[in-house]
């Protein structure tokens, strides 16, 4: 059996194998700016915080122990840096919402809202683009990580460290907020 992906890049990175670290962050620098970018929403802190974020991934590769995808690890990096930005900023990381919210929304993650048919039209996507820069970091990020990056709940509570019906909570009341933004422009009352 051969050894997984994940296994030759991180022990090349480490033997200092030539381009190894190149590789990775090919490999993994359109997860980390989707995360960044998406938190922080400035395209120089971001830059700043991507390359944080590979400087801290080069000096603890070492500590990486193959428990989960190196995506998720890397994933979670990114979210701890970006996070530890906003809140050194003071930046609100999600609307505030109550527990009746949370358990009402958190089983319920389909809310009839498609996002790829919104995406449709270049009109409807400049909106639904306008509408995403609106949500709070988190949600926007979460948003992100499950409709554009395509990751799993599972996969996004490894970046996150949240549990799965916390991100199932986010994603619905993103979906919601999109939903309401975008219904007017289509007919549709909200």
């Amino acid at each position: 059996m051969s050894p997984h992906p994940d296994r030759l890049l991180v022990e090349a990175v480490l033997a200092n194998a030539p381009g190894a670290f190149e590789r990775l962050v090919r490999e993994y620098q359109a997860l980390c700016w989707h995360v960044i970018y998406r938190m922080v929403r400035h395209p120089e802190d971001a830059r700043d915080l991507c390359q944080e974020t590979f400087l801290r991934v080069h000096q603890s590769l070492h500590q990486y122990r193959y428990e989960s995808a190196l995506k998720s690890w890397i994933g979670r990096v990114a979210y701890t840096i970006a996070l530890r930005h906003l809140e050194r900023k003071r930046i609100a990381l999600a609307d505030p919402c109550s527990d009746e919210d949370v358990f009402a929304l958190i089983e319920n993650t389909s809310d009839g809202f498609d996002l790829e048919t919104a995406y449709a039209s270049n009109e409807m996507s400049a909106r639904l683009h306008v509408a995403i820069e609106a949500l709070p970091p988190l949600q926007r990020t979460l948003l992100t990580l499950y409709h554009l990056d395509e990751l799993s709940i599972d996969e996004i509570a490894g970046i996150t460290g949240l549990a799965p019906g916390t991100i199932k909570s986010h994603l619905f009341r993103s979906r919601l907020r999109l939903r309401d933004a975008l219904a007017p422009a289509q007919g549709v009352p909200s």
